[in-house]
């Protein structure tokens, strides 16, 4: 019998757990949830994001589920206590996860204005292990990445301009604290000297599911999604692209409605 898993995101940037999930275990079914009628969240307002979280749960308390990936940094940051009290499934989020692996004592937070503004990597990791946290916020980054083809120049530009206040930090790590961001990390590995280590806190999200319900297989190399449905509240014609483009699958998209 298969763990049937949710996994939600804003759009895309969900993509990224979903293949660290996908490339460890195959005994799953997954709900991919893409909030695209009000993407990205990064620039909304701390109780907007709030709302949306309540709706986000209301629709998977009623999706027959094992356990919830939150894949979105923003919503982990702003309404952890929302899906806590909200959710009648175990759920396993980014931030929590990725704050017990870190062994360094300074490191960068590279995220959403949201999810900056909120300070919860700062709160999580000065607060718990005493590690400095230097945070910064990429207003463009999410926009850049849902577009298809990428502007690989802008999103070059845009690199330069969040990465170089956290290199001059001499920091040890850096952190890709939206779900986006490790659909480029091959830019941004480039930038980045090779000392300094690439955070993607969806690798230990894995880590913890994995943890809670045991695995009845050994990872593989090659990702099926077979066992994956999506579901988009808008757009649903350009996330097909997306998912094509990113996943290099073509999957029916059905539409859903979270404010009802």
């Amino acid at each position: 019998m298969k763990l049937r898993l949710g996994i939600f995101d804003s759009g895309i940037g969900g993509f990224s757990v979903l293949k660290s999930l996908l490339s460890k275990r195959t005994d799953v079914e997954v709900i991919y949830l893409a909030d695209l009628a009000r993407n990205p969240y990064g620039k909304k307002d701390f109780n907007q994001i709030r709302l949306i979280a309540i709706q986000i749960c209301h629709w998977f308390n009623q999706q027959n589920l094992d356990g919830i990936l939150v894949a979105c940094n923003t919503t982990n940051a702003c309404a952890l206590d929302i899906l806590k009290n909200n959710l009648e499934i175990p759920f396993f989020d980014l931030i929590t996860s990725v704050s017990e692996v870190i062994s360094v004592n300074k490191v960068g937070v590279l995220a959403t204005p949201a999810t900056v503004k909120s300070s919860f990597y700062k709160k999580t990791l000065e607060y718990s292990k005493k590690i400095v946290v230097y945070q910064q916020a990429c207003p463009e980054f999410v926009s850049e990445i849902e577009r298809i083809p990428l502007d690989l120049e802008k999103i070059d530009k845009l690199s330069n301009l969040y990465l170089d206040p956290l290199l001059k930090e001499n920091i040890r790590e850096i952190i890709l604290g939206c779900s986006h961001y490790p659909l480029i990390y091959e830019l941004l590995r480039k930038k980045i000297p090779s000392e300094i280590k690439i955070i993607d806190p969806s690798t230990a999200l894995i880590g913890n599911l994995n943890k809670y319900f045991i695995p009845m297989n050994n990872h593989h190399k090659t990702s099926n999604y077979d066992n994956v449905e999506f579901f988009a509240t808008g757009k649903i014609d350009e996330f097909s692209l997306k998912v094509t483009n990113w996943l290099k699958i073509y999957k029916k998209i059905s539409l859903v409605n979270l404010r009802t």
